[in-house]
């Protein structure tokens, strides 16, 4: 089980209930989808051509921001079996150098993730294959557009004079759901950053979800055995 992550300010509560909102959206339009979809197929014989790729779409956002939320919470799993051998000095330094690690990965991601974004959004690439170094000259992609997504020029029609020469999209561009990329990317950073400032300050003894939950459970099961005995 996770830490219930408790934000501190008016901004860390903002983000906080974004967040949250954000993952409760994301789940329930999956699936709202998902059953109209099926009742659709069943009752009548029809089906929303696109729902499958908004289905994945949404899936994919789902992903990422639960990445960044697991970081925040201590939910995500690791192996602490060599860690747990050593005192708590050892363990807080392990945690910080694994946090080190995670921050170097956590950098690369974004950029990799701004560099296969940023065509799609009229942008530039970074230059430099591991720090970036300035910019590099990249063929506009922005026209690309999903398979069968329906444009939603009502929401994203700002974007055909802005990005796409005004161009009218004829399905909803690449550039909104790829948004995700760098966006879920850096927000997986911060978080990685917020979790390793906790462990250097204390706070917070590991990036990993702790076994405590675990050894109750034990517990509590080896309680019932002698009861029954």
């Amino acid at each position: 089980m996770g830490t219930r992550f408790e934000p501190k300010g008016r901004i860390g509560r903002f983000v906080h209930e974004f967040e949250e909102t954000a993952i409760a959206v994301l789940l329930g339009l999956m699936t709202l989808l998902a059953f109209v979809n099926v009742v659709l197929r069943y009752a009548f014989n029809s089906s929303l051509i696109w729902s499958l790729e908004v289905i994945l779409i949404l899936f994919s956002w789902l992903v990422i921001f639960g990445v960044s939320y697991a970081f925040k919470i201590t939910s995500h799993l690791g192996v602490d079996a060599v860690t747990n051998l050593l005192p708590d000095r050892g363990k807080r330094i392990c945690a910080l150098l694994a946090g080190a690690v995670t921050i170097a990965y956590a950098f690369l991601l974004l950029k990799g993730s701004w560099d296969y974004w940023a065509p799609f959004a009229a942008l530039d690439r970074t230059s430099g294959q591991w720090f970036p170094t300035g910019w590099e000259n990249t063929r506009d992609q922005a026209w690309y557009v999903t398979d069968q997504v329906p444009p939603l020029r009502w929401l994203f029609g700002w974007l055909e004079p802005l990005i796409n020469q005004g161009e009218v999209y004829e399905k909803m561009p690449r550039v909104v759901p790829y948004f995700i990329l760098p966006f879920g990317s850096a927000l997986i950073l911060f978080r990685v950053v917020q979790a390793v400032v906790a462990v250097a300050r204390g706070t917070r003894s590991s990036l990993i979800v702790s076994h405590e939950a675990e050894d109750e459970v034990a517990e509590a099961a080896e309680t019932l055995k002698r009861q029954g005995a």
